[in-house]
């Protein structure tokens, strides 16, 4: 797992443009938005997928998502809304084995995505 490109911007080694940091949760803008706000959200801990979670890892991905919907509030958006998305896999649409969750606002959402 080490290596992957969420290390790397984790460690510093490239750049990203953080627009949150804590103890576990490091976000940054998506690279390639797919919504006028495209934001990642991820564990500092590496895991590479959903599967990959172990009992007590409930905490984690609660500040995940707690972090990410203070982060909506913060910016202005949340009354609005927007859509928080994980992938899981291949099949899911999982690209960077690393979890993270997408946090996708600005416009307005359809299901399916498009």
């Amino acid at each position: 797992m080490a290596g992957s490109i969420f290390d790397k911007i984790i460690a510093r080694e490239i750049p990203a443009d953080i627009v949150h940091e804590d103890e576990d949760v490091l976000a940054f803008r998506d690279i390639n938005p797919q919504a006028p706000v495209h934001v990642l959200f991820i564990p500092k801990r590496p895991i590479a997928t959903l599967n990959d979670l172990r009992a007590g890892d409930e905490a984690l991905v609660g500040r995940l998502v707690m972090a990410a919907a203070a982060w909506a509030k913060a910016q202005g958006f949340a009354e609005n809304g927007y859509r928080l998305v994980m992938n899981c896999n291949r099949d899911g649409g999982q690209t960077v084995f690393h979890i993270h969750l997408h946090l996708l606002a600005g416009r307005a959402m359809h299901w399916p995505p498009g």
